[in-house]
């Protein structure tokens, strides 16, 4: 792993708070999403909604154990990449941790360098499976584009485009240096220069600010439009 960061979203489970919040800021540092619970329970609803691509999950969590809630991960997921952290190190943990699909199964206290050797490992085989990350531009509050799809998220999470609104912001993340003219946007949109098109357009960029973080479509007054990342 490098200090550019990871597209992969990462879940972390832990019960002691200062383990925790040591290994999610050591985390934040690689991965643009990180997410923590300290219960199984709370684990899973988050698991279920935000379809994170790497699992860290601890053996000894209250409520719903680590080896329990990979289990039920288990039954209709079997791509998630699991690493699980424990203080026990007999034979039963470990023939029952065989069975999960793990990554790798670390024997606390664990040192930084062997949880990085682990997400090395991780991003290894997310890769060797074309799960590799992809070309995209950040924008703030965590929203970014994807350039191969064409598509823009938060977080993890599609936003649904109308087909203009998907193409003025292709336009507009095309040359961030650049104030687009409402000319030229109409011209590639509508593909002929219509007069009326202006008010479609503003209409247009009026609903996709909403879709966007505050402030990320700037309007040059009498000009046109350019974004700001």
């Amino acid at each position: 792993m490098d200090e550019v960061k990871n597209l992969y979203n990462i879940l972390f489970v832990e019960d002691e708070k200062a383990t925790r919040d040591n290994y999610v800021r050591y985390l934040k540092r690689y991965f643009l999403d990180v997410y923590e619970a300290d219960n199984g329970e709370d684990a899973y609803k988050i698991y279920k909604e935000k379809k994170p691509h790497i699992l860290i999950v601890d053996i000894n969590i209250p409520k719903l154990n680590g080896i329990e809630l990979l289990k039920k991960i288990r039954k209709d997921d079997h791509a998630t990449k699991a690493i699980i952290l424990s203080a026990h190190s007999q034979t039963n943990y470990l023939l029952e941790a065989a069975e999960l699909k793990l990554t790798k199964y670390l024997v606390k206290p664990i040192s930084r360098e062997e949880l990085k050797s682990a997400l090395n490992l991780v991003l290894k085989e997310l890769c060797n499976f074309n799960v590799s990350a992809k070309k995209v531009l950040y924008l703030k509050e965590n929203f970014y584009w994807d350039f191969d799809s064409k598509e823009l998220f938060s977080s993890a999470t599609s936003i649904l485009l109308t087909n203009k609104e998907k193409k003025i912001l292709s336009i507009l993340i095309s040359n961030l240096n650049k104030t687009f003219t409402y000319d030229e946007i109409i011209v590639k949109v509508w593909y002929s220069y219509e007069e009326d098109k202006i008010d479609a357009l503003k209409t247009i960029i009026k609903n996709l600010r909403k879709k966007l973080p505050r402030d990320t479509i700037k309007n040059i007054y009498g000009i046109g439009y350019r974004l700001i990342s």
